[in-house]
C-alpha cells in the first residue's frame, strides 16, 4: 500500500521557517543510521563521476545528465533507512532501473536552462571583456562595472532553475512522475516554503564556511570534512521532500526502531 500512494503526485504543505532545522536534525539522524555505508556509497559515486567530468566538453554534459539519476538513488536509500531496511549499495543505482528517461531528462532541462543562462550572460558583455575572462586575466574597474549587471540578472534567473531542480530527482525517481512534472511541482513547493528553505541554506552556509575555516585554521583534511557534510546535506534533502510533501516523518520511524531495538 504504502509503494502504491508513494507513486501519485504528492501534496505540497507549507511549513513553518523553523522546520528547516528539523530538515537538518533529521537528516543527521538519517546520517547516522549507517554512517558507514552513507560514506561508501559517496566514494562509489565520486569514483564514477569523478572521472567522466575531466572528459572534455562530453564529461560535464553526461555527469549533469547523470547526476538526477545517482541522487533519486540516494532518496531511494534515504527511504529505506525510514521505513526500518537496511541501506544498500543497489540503492545508489536503483534510478538506472526506475524511470530513467525522466530522471535524465530532468538533468537534461536543467542543463539547457544554465546554458540558455549562460548564453544571455555573454551576448550582455562585450567581446573584449568576454576575452579577457577567458584568458583568466584581470579586468578593469569598468569592465568589471559591466560584469555585475549581467551576472545579477543571471543569478536572478538561475534562482527558479535551482527552485524547479531541487526536488525534481525525489519526484521523478520516488515518485515516478515526468521531468516537467517533477520540476514544476519543485518550483512550487520551494515556492511556497520560501522562507525555510532560505533559512535551510542560511544554515548550511555557516556550516560550510566553519568548515572550511578547520581545513585552514586546523589543517584538518579536507576530505575528512567533506564525507561528513555531503551525505548530510543529501538525507536533509530527504527530510525536507518528506515534510513538504507529507511522505512520512523520518525521525519517528527512526526513534521507534532505536526504541524497540532496547
Amino acid at each position: 500500500m504504502a509503494e502504491d500512494l508513494n507513486m501519485q503526485a504528492p501534496v505540497i504543505r507549507q511549513v513553518p521557517a523553523a522546520s528547516a532545522w528539523l530538515w537538518i536534525v533529521n537528516g543527521i539522524a538519517l546520517f547516522r543510521a549507517n554512517p558507514v555505508m552513507w560514506i561508501i556509497l559517496l566514494v562509489i559515486y565520486l569514483a564514477i563521476m569523478i572521472p567522466i567530468s575531466l572528459v572534455p566538453i562530453l564529461g560535464s554534459v553526461v555527469s549533469t545528465l547523470l547526476a538526477p539519476v545517482f541522487a533519486a538513488g540516494m532518496m531511494w536509500g534515504c527511504q529505506a533507512l525510514t521505513r526500518n531496511q537496511d541501506l544498500e549499495i543497489n540503492h545508489l543505482f536503483q534510478g538506472f532501473k526506475q524511470n530513467t528517461s525522466q530522471l535524465i531528462a530532468v538533468g537534461g532541462i536543467y542543463m539547457m536552462s544554465l546554458l540558455v543562462i549562460a548564453v544571455f550572460v555573454v551576448l550582455m558583455m562585450d567581446r573584449p571583456t568576454i576575452e579577457l575572462i577567458a584568458q583568466g586575466k584581470d579586468l578593469s574597474p569598468e569592465q568589471a562595472s559591466t560584469v555585475l549587471l549581467p551576472l545579477l540578472i543571471a543569478m536572478l534567473f538561475l534562482m527558479p532553475v535551482l527552485m524547479g531542480y531541487w526536488f525534481a530527482p525525489v519526484l521523478a525517481g520516488l515518485n515516478q512522475l515526468k521531468a516537467v512534472d517533477a520540476m514544476k511541482l519543485s518550483f512550487v513547493a520551494c515556492l511556497k516554503n520560501m522562507l525555510p528553505f532560505l533559512l535551510y541554506g542560511l544554515i548550511f552556509m555557516a556550516v560550510l564556511m566553519a568548515a572550511m575555516w578547520l581545513v585552514v585554521s586546523l589543517h584538518v583534511i579536507f576530505a575528512v570534512v567533506f564525507v561528513a557534510i555531503i551525505p548530510v546535506m543529501m538525507t536533509s534533502l530527504y527530510t525536507s521532500y518528506a515534510d513538504i510533501f507529507g511522505i512520512e516523518n523520518p525521525s519517528q520511524n527512526l526513534d521507534q526502531d532505536q526504541q524497540d531495538q532496547a
